[in-house]
C-alpha cells in the first residue's frame, strides 16, 4: 500500500494525514475510498475550543503562518504530498499557504472563514509521465501522476490535450472542477480491466455521478460499464427511477447504447395501452379470489385517478371509457342471464351445492358493475352508465322474485347512481333521470331495510339525500308523482323505507306556498314572501357534502 499526504493549513498550524490507496502494478492508485476526500472536506472546529494561555515568549501567529517550502529543504519536496504552490501550478484564484495575516483586520469566529488550503496528491512521481492537476471548489486541490499512454487510449479530452501540448513531462491543469471526488474515481478507472467489477459496489446516484465525469472526458468504455450497471441494478424509488431516465437522455455521445435501459420505462410496441389496459380490466373482473379482487381493484382505481390528473389526448381518454363501457354491457347480460335462472321456480329448489354458484356469481358481477361506475365517475364519463342501468326494466321486474340477499348488490349500484346524481357528478338528460326513478327507486326500497342492517359500507343519510335531490332536479308533476308514491311506502314501512321528508318539504313550498305559474294567479313573482321561501329552500339544498354510499 502506498500512502499520500493530506495537508491542511489553518491558523498557522500544518497538520499531515496519511492515507492508505491501493496501487496498480503499473505504480499508480485504482479507484481511491471516497473517505480520502469526506475527511479531507471536514474542517475541524479548533476556535470553538477552550485552549491553554500561549506563553508570552510565543511568536506571533503573523509569524509562523509562513510557507511549508521556506521550514524545508527544497529536496525533500517531492517526498510529501503536500507541495508548494508554485511547483503544483495552482493558480492565483486559489487560497495560499503562504498567505501572510494582515496587520490589522477583524477576529474571524467561524473556521470557514481562516484562510486554508487542502492538497492531495495520487500516484508515483517517478514513473508516471503525465501530471493532471484538479482545482477544485474552496482551494481543494489533487494532484494526479498518471500515465500518458493510459490517459490518451481510454479519454478523447486528455488525448486532445495532450497532442496540443507536447513537453518532455506535460502539465495538465483543469480548473473549476465541478466533482473533484468523482474525477479522480473516472480517471482511476481508466487503469482498471474490469470495470464493471468496480461498479458493481457502488449505489445508483454515484454511478450516475460518474456517467456524467466520463462523457466530460470522453471515456468511452466507462460510460458504457455504466450504462450496463444501470440496466441490471434494481432502481429504488420514483425519484431514483426519474434520476436514471433524465441522467440518460442527457448523454449525447456518438455510439453509446442507452436503449436498453431506456426500454424499463419505455415499449417499442406501437399502442400497447388500450390492449394492455383491456387486459388488465378482464383479469380483475373474472378473478373468483375474493381478497385479491379487491385489493387489486383498490390498486387500479388508485392509478387511474392518478391518471385523471395527467394531461392526456381525448383519444386515449375515450378508448379506455369504450373498454370500460364493453366490459359494463357483458357484466349486465351476465346479471341478466343469472337473474333468470335464479327466478325460475324450480331453482329454490335445488341443492345448495346447485345455487351457490350462481349467487356468487350474481354478486361478483354486481360488484364489478358497482366498482366500473366508480371508474367512470372519477373519470367524468358515467353519464352513459345512468342510460343503460335505466333501461333494465327486464332486470327491474325479475328483481322481486329473487330473494333479497342475493338481489340487494345490485340496488347498491342504484344508490350509487343517486348519489351521484344528487352531488352533480353525473348530468344525465331529464328523461334518463325520470326513467331511472321509475324503474329502480321501488326495488331500492324493497332491499332498503337488508342495506341498512347487513352492508357496513351503506350510509342511509347520503343515499336519501341523493334521492330526494334526483327527484327534486324533475319537473313538479313528476316530482309529485314520485313523492305521493314514496308516502304511501314510508307510511307503511316507516324506518325500513327511505326517509325522502327534505325532498318533500321542498316539494310541498314548490306546490303550495309559491305556485309561480298558479292558473289565474295575478300574484308577481316578486312576491315579498319570495325572497325568504327562496333562501330557505336553497339552504334545504346546499346540504352538506354526500359521501359515497358504499365502498
Amino acid at each position: 500500500m502506498a500512502e499520500i499526504r493530506l495537508t491542511k493549513v489553518e491558523q498557522g498550524q500544518t497538520k499531515i494525514r496519511n492515507v492508505p490507496i491501493a496501487v496498480t502494478p503499473e505504480g499508480f492508485w485504482c479507484c481511491p475510498s471516497p473517505n480520502v476526500f469526506q475527511k479531507s472536506l471536514k474542517t475541524p472546529n479548533p476556535l470553538n475550543k477552550p485552549k491553554a494561555p500561549l506563553p508570552t515568549t510565543q511568536t506571533p501567529a503573523h509569524k509562523k503562518q509562513t510557507s511549508v517550502t521556506e521550514k524545508r529543504p527544497a529536496s525533500a519536496a517531492p517526498k510529501s504530498g503536500a507541495v508548494s504552490d508554485e511547483k503544483r501550478g495552482v493558480s492565483s484564484d486559489t487560497p495560499s499557504v503562504t498567505a501572510s495575516v494582515p496587520a490589522e483586520r477583524t477576529p474571524r469566529s467561524k473556521t470557514e472563514n481562516v484562510p486554508r488550503k487542502v492538497s492531495i496528491e495520487f500516484g508515483e512521481p517517478g514513473t508516471s509521465d503525465l501530471r493532471v492537476i484538479l482545482l477544485g471548489k474552496q482551494g481543494f486541490t489533487v494532484k494526479l501522476n498518471v500515465h500518458k499512454n493510459i490517459l490518451v487510449a481510454n479519454s478523447s479530452f486528455f488525448a486532445n490535450k495532450i497532442s496540443v501540448q507536447q513537453p518532455v513531462f506535460p502539465c495538465i491543469e483543469i480548473d473549476d472542477c465541478e466533482d473533484v471526488e468523482i474525477c479522480v474515481e473516472t480517471i482511476g478507472l481508466m487503469y482498471c480491466k474490469e470495470m464493471k467489477q468496480r461498479l458493481i459496489k457502488q449505489s445508483v446516484s454515484r454511478v450516475l455521478r460518474i456517467i456524467k465525469v466520463a462523457e466530460q472526458l470522453g471515456f468511452q468504455s466507462c460510460m458504457q460499464s455504466c450504462l450496463e450497471y444501470l440496466e441490471a441494478v434494481p432502481w429504488v424509488g420514483e425519484e431514483e427511477e426519474e434520476r436514471v431516465v433524465s441522467s440518460v437522455l442527457r448523454l449525447q455521445s456518438d455510439g453509446i447504447g442507452v436503449t436498453p435501459v431506456l426500454k424499463r420505462v419505455s415499449s417499442d410496441i406501437s399502442k400497447p395501452h388500450k390492449d394492455t389496459f383491456s387486459h388488465i380490466l378482464e383479469l380483475v373482473l373474472k378473478s373468483n379470489e375474493e381478497r385479491g379482487r379487491r385489493e387489486m381493484k383498490s390498486v387500479v382505481l388508485k392509478l387511474l385517478r392518478e391518471n385523471n390528473c395527467l394531461p392526456s389526448s381525448s383519444g386515449s381518454v375515450d378508448s379506455y371509457n369504450e373498454i370500460i363501457y364493453g366490459s359494463c354491457r357483458s357484466c349486465l347480460d351476465s346479471i341478466l342471464i343469472l337473474f333468470k335462472q335464479a327466478a325460475e321456480p324450480e331453482f329454490s329448489s335445488n341443492s345448495t351445492d346447485c345455487r351457490e354458484p350462481v349467487v356468487k356469481q350474481m354478486v361478483l358481477e354486481a360488484d364489478n358493475l358497482s366498482w366500473m361506475l366508480e371508474i367512470l365517475t372519477d373519470r367524468q364519463a358515467a353519464d352513459e352508465f345512468a342510460v343503460m342501468w335505466a333501461s333494465q326494466q327486464e332486470l327491474a321486474s325479475l328483481h322481486t322474485k329473487l330473494p333479497i340477499v342475493s338481489r340487494h348488490h345490485v340496488s347498491c349500484i342504484t344508490a350509487k347512481l343517486f348519489v351521484g346524481i344528487g352531488k352533480g357528478e353525473l348530468l344525465p338528460s331529464k328523461d334518463t333521470r325520470n326513467l331511472l326513478l321509475q324503474t329502480w327507486l321501488q326495488p331500492l326500497i324493497n332491499d332498503y331495510s337488508w342495506l341498512q342492517h347487513g352492508s357496513r359500507s351503506f350510509d342511509r343519510k347520503v343515499v336519501e339525500e341523493g334521492i330526494g335531490r334526483t327527484i327534486l332536479t324533475l319537473p313538479l308533476e313528476e316530482q309529485q308523482s314520485i313523492l305521493l308514491s314514496w308516502l304511501g311506502s314510508f307510511l307503511k314501512s316507516g324506518d325500513n323505507c327511505p326517509n325522502l321528508q327534505r325532498a318533500f318539504e321542498v316539494w310541498w313550498r314548490r306546490t303550495f306556498v309559491r305556485p309561480y305559474a298558479e292558473t289565474g294567479s295575478t300574484r308577481p313573482l316578486d312576491h315579498v314572501t319570495t325572497p325568504k321561501l327562496a333562501t330557505r329552500e336553497a339552504m334545504i339544498e346546499e346540504a352538506t357534502p354526500l359521501r359515497s354510499p358504499v365502498a
